[in-house]
Parts: C-alpha cells; sequence; structure tokens
C-alpha cells in the first residue's frame, strides 16, 4: 500500500506564487539555480510543491526577486504554515489518495457535495460509517486494525464543521440515501437523527432530492472543495469523485462543470424546511 502524501493546499499556494514571481522577474529555472549555486531539479521540485520548500530556501529566493515589505511577510509567513503537519500524517497506512483528499478538504473554505448512494463523510455516525467503511472492507480485505483506524480518520474529519472557523456545507442528498439500509434499523433510525441535529449548525445546509422529482443531472456522487484566497493568493477549487477503483480529482477545466451540475441540482430539491421534514419522516419509518 502507497504511503506518498501529496502537497498541502498551502505548498501548493506557496510554490505556484514563487513560480509567479520568477516569471514576473524574467528569470528561467536554469538561471535561478545557477544564482544561488542550486540544482535545476531543486528549483523544479519547489515550483511543483515535489517537495517542501524550507525557510532558508524561500528567503533567497525572495531576495532574489526583490520582494520585501508586507508581501515578504505574508509569503514567510505562508511557508511557516506550509511546513506544518496534517494531524491525518500521524496515520502511515492511510491510502495516498485519502490523505490527499483529507489534506484538501482540511484547508477547504466551502463543500458542495451530491450524494446519490450515502451519507457525506462528514455527516455520518460512527455506527453508520463503521458499515460503510466495513462494506469496503469486504472487498479490500482491510484487516480489523487499519477498519478501526479508518474509523477514527473519518470522526476526526468531522472536527472541521465545530472549529472556531468551521467548514461551511452544502449537501444534496438523493432521497433514497434515507431509505437505503445500511446496518440495522436502529443504525439507520440514529443516523438520520443525527442528520436532524446538523441541520440545525448555521454552516450546515442539506436538501433532498426526491425520488418523483424531476433529474435533470443523472451524475455520481461528487465532492466540490472551494478556497478562499490565502494572503492574497488564490488556489482552484477542485472535485473529487470515487468509484469502487478509483478516487479520482478532476480537472481544473472540468470543475465549472461540475458546480453548474451542483447548482441544477439543489434547484430540483427541496428547500431547507421541506428536506428536513423528509428527512424527520424517514427516521421515524425507521
Amino acid at each position: 500500500m502507497s504511503t506518498s502524501r501529496g502537497p498541502s493546499v498551502r505548498q501548493r499556494r506557496l510554490a505556484a506564487e514563487l513560480r509567479r514571481l520568477r516569471e514576473r522577474k524574467g528569470l528561467t529555472g536554469d538561471e535561478v539555480a545557477e544564482r544561488l549555486a542550486w540544482s535545476t531539479a531543486k528549483v523544479s521540485r519547489i515550483e511543483n510543491a515535489r517537495t517542501g520548500a524550507k525557510i532558508g530556501d524561500v528567503r533567497r529566493l525572495l531576495d532574489l526577486y526583490e520582494i520585501d515589505g508586507s508581501r515578504r511577510d505574508d509569503l514567510i509567513s505562508l511557508a511557516h504554515d506550509a511546513a506544518q503537519r496534517g494531524w491525518w500524517e500521524d496515520y502511515r497506512d492511510l491510502p495516498s489518495e485519502l490523505a490527499d483528499f483529507i489534506a484538501l478538504e482540511s484547508e477547504a473554505t466551502a463543500v458542495r457535495e451530491w450524494g446519490s448512494t450515502v451519507f457525506p463523510g462528514l455527516l455520518q455516525t460512527e455506527s453508520y460509517a463503521r458499515h460503510v467503511i466495513g462494506g469496503w472492507s469486504d472487498l479490500a480485505t482491510l484487516p480489523p486494525q487499519e477498519l478501526e483506524r479508518r474509523l477514527e480518520v473519518r470522526m476526526r474529519r468531522r472536527e472541521l464543521l465545530h472549529k472556531a472557523h468551521p467548514l461551511e456545507l452544502s449537501a444534496v442528498l438523493d432521497e433514497a440515501v434515507l431509505q437505503r439500509r445500511i446496518g440495522d434499523q436502529k443504525v439507520m433510525r440514529e443516523q438520520l437523527e443525527h442528520l436532524c441535529r446538523m441541520t440545525e449548525l448555521p454552516n450546515v445546509t442539506v436538501q433532498i432530492l426526491p425520488l418523483d422529482a424531476a433529474h435533470s443531472v443523472l451524475a455520481e456522487s461528487f465532492i466540490l472543495l472551494e478556497f478562499s484566497p490565502v494572503h492574497d493568493i488564490l488556489f482552484p477549487d477542485i472535485v473529487h469523485t470515487e468509484s469502487l477503483t478509483i478516487s479520482h480529482f478532476a480537472d481544473e477545466a472540468v470543475t465549472h462543470m461540475y458546480r453548474l451540475a451542483y447548482s441544477s441540482l439543489a434547484d430540483q430539491a427541496l428547500d431547507t424546511t421541506e428536506s428536513r421534514r423528509r428527512i424527520i419522516e424517514a427516521r421515524d419509518a425507521w
């Protein structure tokens, strides 16, 4: 199992800005390497976030690009942030695709999710999540200890909704998700009760797309991650999709299509008040 770790959003922001500053200065990677007595490969690795940029190296680059004042302070601060380890890096047995997704999710400002099969991971109870992850275990033959660690990771991810500046989560769920049994009746009732409580949070919005509503968008489940600027450095929104065998981050060019798909699904879904009523009915039915 691969345990490699992709760059964090902070590392990618820093790398992109350092590349932009070099280009604005009219220098090539080879020229930067020559002036700093580095290899061209080192410059490339830093600018493509394939390696973490050391603070001293960032200072030397900013000196070369003649960046000072508040802009320099912002970039040094970003470099310090980028050097921080994420909590998920303590789980070295996580697949690299899952670790990469958690790294992106942890720095997102907002998440738009279309759920056609199960409840969003950030809204799952421990019992429900155990059965969902256990289903994957049947296919991937995860040992019991690893299954428990995956469950622990999923529960820790939920903290994003309760931190000082919480993640904004908007989800549209196919009504079939409310009726699809995962575990037993107790698990489903507990899950739906938890969902009701979560909809009371100001940063959580849940809409239900009824089975008898017109479905103009027939799409697999997807998650749209949105990022606010940090130190005036932009980072593109990212779409994540998943199948039995593939965890996929869509190209930036197709992100807009998924944004339109989400807007269409939200327009066709019930409003939040009627959605909550539908959730309560499903809970009581279980």
